[in-house]
């Protein structure tokens, strides 16, 4: 299924979103190997399904704040948007926001 990587993904299902990232992922996989890359040496580094999903839905959310990168707070909010959304990916969103050091905007301050 061919898609305009302009258009944000939020609304496709889980089954959807998972099947775009092993696409991404094959590719990628597909793409070191020709360039001669042994697959010992780069397999662990990539990105599990999971975690390719919630960053192609963090980068939808960048675009769709016209490519501006998000400040700490703005971040989190994304992220926890993103499991509240498929609540599948909660454990990895989380995951991803202790691994990544995002922290949780401080309650007293009204930032963005």
């Amino acid at each position: 299924m061919p898609q305009n990587p302009h258009l944000p993904r939020g609304r496709a299902s889980l089954e959807v979103l998972r099947a775009e990232a092993h696409e991404e992922l094959d590719t990628v996989i597909h793409e070191r190997l020709l360039s001669g890359e042994d697959p010992w040496a780069f397999m662990e580094e990539l990105p599990t399904v999971d975690e390719m999903v919630v960053y192609l839905l963090r980068a939808d959310a960048i675009n769709a704040n016209d490519g501006v990168r998000p400040s700490p707070a703005r971040d989190y909010r994304v992220l926890r948007q993103i499991a509240l959304e498929h609540p599948a990916l909660t454990p990895t969103v989380w995951r991803l926001i202790g691994e990544h050091g995002v922290s949780a905007p401080h309650p007293l301050r009204t930032s963005q």
